[in-house]
C-alpha cells in the first residue's frame, strides 16, 4: 500500500535525521509564534537563540543550515528582525564571507603540495613523539596562514590513503578486486593486531593535528573565520592582530606543544601508539611507487603551488588587499600556471566552503534578531559593571563555555558586536575594547576544543570518512581532547586575566 502524502512528507522533512530531532524542530516552529503572541518578542527571540544553538550542537544529526534556516525564515516572518537588518549585517561582515568563499577554495588548489608534505613526515620521522609534535606544529603553522578546514582535510586524506593501502594488503585483495576498507572480515589473524595498533596510531595523529589547527588558528587574522570578524571590528590588520593576541596565543601554543609531547611519552588518554614495522614497510613501498610515477608536469605543478603559498603569506603579512581577494589571487595563479581550465575542476574547489558560508549567513540573521531585540545588552552591561580587571577573564569564560557547545563564529559575532556597541556608546576606552576583543577571540578559539561542536575542524574530522575506519567516535574525541582543553583553557584564562 503506497504511503500517504503526510507520511511521505514526514520522511522527506530533514531527510535521515532521527524522528525525535524532526519533532523537536517542528515543535520549535510551532512554539515560537505562540511565545511571541503570549510572552512578547524578547522571550520569543531568546527561544530562537536557544533553538539555533540546539541546531548547532546537534550538527551530527542534521547540517545546521537546514533547521537554522527554517528558524531564521520564521523570525523574519514574525518580524523579530527585518530583511534590511539582515542585509546590513551581511554587508558589515562581507570580508568574512569573502574569506570563506575564496580563501578556502584557494587553498584547495595547494592540496597536492600539502599531501606530499604530510606524507613525507609520516614516513620519514620514525620517533612517534617527534612525529606527533611535527604534525601538531605543522598543522598550527599552516592554520595560522591558511584555512583550518583545508589543513584538516589534507591530513585526513593522507591518513585515509595510507589506511586504505595497508587495509587492502592486509586483507589479501589485489588492485583489481572489489574491496571495502569498512570491513575487517578478510583480515588475517596475524594482521589484526597490527591493524588495531595502526588505527590507534592514526587516531592520535589526527587529534594532535586537529588541536594544532586550534593552536595556530587563534594566532592570526586569517586563522579562523571569527578572527577576521573580530579584527574587522577592531580595525586590526594582520600584524596588529598577531601582536595583540600574542601574549595569550604564544604561551598557549608552547603549552599545547608540550602537552603533545607529554601525552605521547606517558601514553595517556589514548595516545602513544607506534606505527608497526610491517605497516611502515608496506606504506614506504607504496610511497616509492607513487614517487617514481610522478611526471615532470606534476613536479612543476608542486613548485607552482609552493610559490603561490609564499605569495599568499607575503600578501597577508603586508595586507595588500582584503583576505578573500588574496585567496582569489591564489586561485587565479595556481589554476593558470597548472593548466586547470575546466569549469567543473575549478567549481570543485568551492564545494567545501559554500555550505558553511551559507550557514554563516544564517548566523548573521540571528545576530540581527539579537541586535534588534537588544537581547545581550543586559549581559554586556553586567560584565561591564564588574571591575575592569575582571572583565577580560569573565568574557573568556563566557565565550569558552558557549563555544564548547555551540559554534565559535556565532558566539564571537554576538559578543564582539555588543562590546563594539558599548565602545560606540562611550562606556569604555579604546584600549579596554582592544583587551576585550582579545579575550573574545581567545575565548572562542581555545576552550572550544573540548567538543567537536566547538571547532569546525573537529566536527569536520568527526563527520569524515576516516573517523569510523579508525574508530574515532564523539566520546573518544572528547576524551582525547580533554588534556588539551584543560591546559589551553586554564592557561588562556590566566593569560587573558593577567598578561594583557
Amino acid at each position: 500500500m503506497p504511503a500517504s502524502p503526510t507520511a511521505a512528507l514526514g520522511r522527506n522533512f530533514l531527510g535521515n535525521s532521527p524522528q525525535w530531532y524532526k519533532l523537536s524542530i517542528i515543535a520549535f516552529l510551532v512554539l515560537n509564534p505562540l511565545a511571541l503572541w503570549s510572552l512578547g518578542p524578547v522571550v520569543a527571540s531568546w527561544m530562537l537563540v536557544g533553538e539555533f544553538i540546539f541546531a548547532l550542537a546537534m550538527a551530527l544529526k542534521c547540517y545546521p543550515l537546514l533547521p537554522g534556516g527554517l528558524l531564521v525564515v520564521e523570525a523574519l516572518l514574525l518580524d523579530l528582525a527585518t530583511p534590511q537588518a539582515v542585509y546590513e549585517e551581511l554587508q558589515h561582515n562581507f570580508p568574512v564571507i569573502l574569506l570563506l568563499m575564496f580563501m578556502v577554495a584557494g587553498i584547495y588548489f595547494m592540496k597536492d603540495l600539502l599531501l606530499l608534505l604530510f606524507s613525507r613526515l609520516l614516513l620519514d620521522v620514525h620517533s612517534k613523539t617527534l612525529l606527533a609534535l611535527m604534525f601538531c606544529l605543522l598543522a598550527a603553522f599552516l592554520s595560522a596562514f591558511l584555512d583550518a578546514l583545508t589543513v584538516t582535510a589534507v591530513i585526513i586524506s593522507v591518513c585515509l590513503g595510507f589506511y586504505a593501502v595497508y587495509h587492502r594488503v592486509a586483507s589479501g585483495t589485489h588492485a583489481d578486486d572489489e574491496y571495502s576498507p569498512h570491513s575487517d572480515s578478510e583480515i588475517a589473524g596475524s594482521n589484526r593486531e597490527d591493524l588495531d595498533t595502526f588505527r590507534a596510531f592514526l587516531r592520535s595523529l589526527l587529534m594532535h593535528a586537529a588541536v594544532g589547527t586550534a593552536l595556530g588558528g587563534v594566532c592570526t587574522l586569517v586563522g579562523e573565520p571569527q578572527n577576521l570578524l573580530i579584527g574587522h571590528e577592531a580595525g586590526w590588520h594582520f600584524k596588529d592582530f598577531f601582536l595583540r593576541v600574542a601574549p595569550v596565543s604564544m604561551p598557549v601554543l608552547a603549552a599545547g606543544l608540550l602537552t603533545c609531547v607529554l601525552l605521547e611519552k606517558l601514553r595517556w588518554f589514548g595516545y602513544g601508539a607506534e606505527l608497526p614495522d610491517n605497516v611502515r614497510r608496506i606504506l614506504a613501498e607504496f610511497a616509492h611507487e607513487e614517487g617514481t610515477r610522478r611526471t615532470q608536469s606534476q613536479r612543476l605543478a608542486l613548485m607552482v603551488q609552493g610559490a603561490a603559498a609564499l605569495i599568499l603569506i607575503a600578501c597577508l603579512a603586508l595586507h595588500v588587499a582584503e583576505v578573500g581577494l588574496i585567496g582569489l589571487l591564489v586561485i587565479v595563479l595556481i589554476s593558470s600556471f597548472n593548466g586547470i581550465t575546466d569549469e567543473h575542476q575549478i567549481g570543485r574547489a568551492f564545494q567545501d566552503a559554500l555550505p558553511f558560508t551559507a550557514l554563516l549567513v544564517a548566523f548573521f540573521a540571528v545576530v540581527a534578531v539579537i541586535q534588534q531585540q537588544h537581547l545581550f545588552t543586559p549581559i554586556i552591561h553586567a560584565v561591564l559593571a564588574l571591575p575592569a580587571e575582571q572583565q577580560p577573564g569573565m568574557l573568556f569564560i563566557a565565550n569558552g563555555l558557549l563555544s564548547a557547545i555551540s559554534d565559535n563564529v556565532f558566539v564571537a559575532t554576538i559578543y564582539i558586536t555588543e562590546v563594539k556597541n558599548a565602545l560606540r556608546a562611550g562606556n569604555m576606552t579604546r584600549e579596554h575594547f582592544d583587551t576585550l576583543a582579545v579575550a573574545i577571540n581567545t575565548g572562542t578559539n581555545l576552550p572550544s576544543v573540548a567538543t567537536p561542536n566547538g571547532q569546525a575542524a573537529f566536527l569536520f574530522l568527526l563527520t569524515s570518512s576516516i573517523a569510523p575506519l579508525v574508530r574515532l567516535s564523539y566520546g573518544r574525541m572528547v576524551w582525547m581532547a580533554l588534556p588539551y582543553t584543560i591546559v589551553m583553557g586554564l592557561l588562556g584564562w590566566w593569560a587573558v586575566s593577567h598578561w594583557l
